[in-house]
């Protein structure tokens, strides 16, 4: 199975070397490891372009983004952008450049796609430096696939039209990925060292934009309210749950485009309420 990873990079070079010494270092190799430098001002092209140069498995893209902040937008635009200049694959990764592998993840991952042929989507599991040691980022269930680090299969990639641009793209992926029919799993043996926690310098724009997705995918009100509500709680900031409300009730109230249609919708508010229930009871 040919593996195909594109890395979004906008000003990584504290992290990137790390990363890509992982990426080197593993018991299976990928095939093609694309890092798209979205207008980097730092050394962050320097250094891709360095491996580059070493490993010809490795390409360096540049990618001209508007300087506008733009989350979850300007990260999948880039990822579609490196998405043009693939070869080839039969598993396609998107992943961030402020991560570091253990050195049989591709092996590891490579046998689980292989073992199960409904399996769409597979990941470890994230983990961040807490007083000298490394710890599960707690801002998600653990069997959710977290956005720096997604691997698709091709037939569920296709299925779901490929990413949405937008915040809540790392949710809805999952989410249609069980509407077609195919598995997701996290290994949690395989811990993946996130160096840069996840939500820093989130501003109150990131917040509504949030409320916005759940508008989105569809949740309805009731869902937006519990999923704000728990987000809120994650992060300790009862002010994040009143931003992401504001953001869905804006989106209500324009009438946004939605991630997804009816049915999709529908299924996705069943699955939601399904999960609610299994925890409860």
């Amino acid at each position: 199975m040919r593996i195909c990873i594109i890395i979004p990079a906008h000003n990584e070079e504290l992290y990137l070397k790390d990363c890509l010494d992982a990426f080197v270092a593993q018991t299976h190799l990928v095939d093609e490891l694309i890092i798209v430098d979205d207008h980097s001002t730092d050394s962050t092209n320097a250094i891709a372009t360095d491996y580059a140069q070493k490993y010809g498995w490795i390409r360096v893209l540049k990618h001209e983004s508007s300087k506008e902040h733009a989350p979850g937008a300007k990260v999948v635009q880039a990822f579609d952008f490196g998405l043009q200049h693939v070869k080839s694959y039969d598993l396609l990764g998107k992943f961030d450049a402020d991560i570091m592998l253990p050195n049989h993840y591709f092996e590891t991952m490579l046998n689980h796609f292989q073992s199960d042929w409904k399996l769409g989507m597979c990941s470890g599991i994230l983990h961040i430096k807490s007083e000298n040691r490394w710890v599960y980022e707690n801002i998600a269930d653990k069997n959710h696939i977290r956005g720096p680090i997604k691997l698709y299969h091709r037939a569920c990639f296709e299925k779901m039209n490929g990413l949405r641009i937008g915040v809540g793209w790392d949710t809805v992926d999952v989410l249609l990925a069980q509407y077609h029919g195919f598995r997701t799993y996290v290994d949690e043996d395989m811990v993946v060292k996130h160096l840069r926690p996840t939500g820093h310098g989130y501003t109150q724009k990131n917040h509504r934009a949030k409320g916005e997705a759940f508008y989105k995918m569809r949740y309805g009100i009731v869902l937006a309210k519990l999923a704000a509500l728990k987000m809120a709680w994650q992060a300790r900031s009862p002010k994040l749950y009143i931003e992401a409300i504001v953001g869905y009730l804006k989106a209500t109230v324009k009438r946004l485009p939605r991630y997804v249609t009816y049915e999709e919708g529908t299924f996705i508010r069943k699955y939601r309420w399904k999960g609610i229930f299994k925890k409860l009871f």
